[in-house]
């Protein structure tokens, strides 16, 4: 899926500026979006969620304009989004919440959604752990049900924000190995300020410094 960002800018109130004049073109594949905090990472993330409006510029994802109601609601559609602090409700096991999110996203098929379910559960390494309540799962165990409820729906975009904040070394690397898998057949921006983690996950990388883009490329 084919994103168009021309002369994007997003000014807060009190004119605190976090975007300015960023134009870039995204391609299918993993893409890291890289840059400290503040570089304006979020902001530019929310926009493609459709959660947020730019002060200017224009966003398209998959040729649907985000400036109107139609174009953002068929994004989100497209969309597996998982951000850096998601409510994963402790009192339910990891299957329970995973069938929540189906029903959310519309996947109203009981057999269907079982077995995603099930496939997801299995490509996360959580399947021996589905039963078990999500409040006594780790860090690394919570973000890995993060991605797979991104994936409900099988998604052609998915945004994933700060992925590894917080893992201990093994868990990183094991969530590195399953980011690194997600572009084979859809669109994955990766954002970051863990340069080693674009590094390791993905092929091209973006930029940001201080709300303005300064590279956009390949890592090697």
């Amino acid at each position: 899926m084919q994103i168009s960002i021309t002369a994007l800018s997003k000014t807060y109130r009190g004119d605190v500026r976090a975007l300015t004049d960023v134009t870039l073109q995204l391609a299918p594949g993993t893409t890291g979006l890289l840059g400290a905090n503040g570089a304006g990472k979020t902001t530019l993330m929310r926009i493609l969620t459709g959660i947020i409006r730019p002060t200017t510029g224009t966003v398209t994802v998959g040729g649907h304009d985000l400036a109107t109601i139609a174009g953002r609601t068929a994004v989100k559609r497209l969309l597996g989004y998982l951000p850096q602090e998601l409510d994963l409700y402790p009192d339910l096991t990891g299957r329970e919440f995973l069938d929540y999110v189906a029903l959310l996203k519309g996947i109203d098929d009981k057999p269907a959604r079982r077995r995603q379910i099930d496939t997801l559960l299995d490509r996360v390494a959580l399947t021996e752990v589905a039963r078990r309540r999500v409040g006594g799962y780790s860090g690394g165990m919570k973000r890995r049900l993060g991605i797979a409820q991104a994936l409900l729906g099988d998604p052609r975009l998915v945004i994933v924000d700060e992925p590894t904040a917080g893992l201990d070394p093994e868990e990183r690397m094991r969530f590195r190995a399953l980011l690194a898998s997600l572009g084979e057949n859809r669109t994955v921006i990766l954002s970051t300020h863990i340069l080693d983690d674009v590094a390791q996950t993905c092929p091209r990388v973006t930029v940001l410094a201080a709300g303005r883009l300064v590279y956009d490329g390949t890592t090697t």
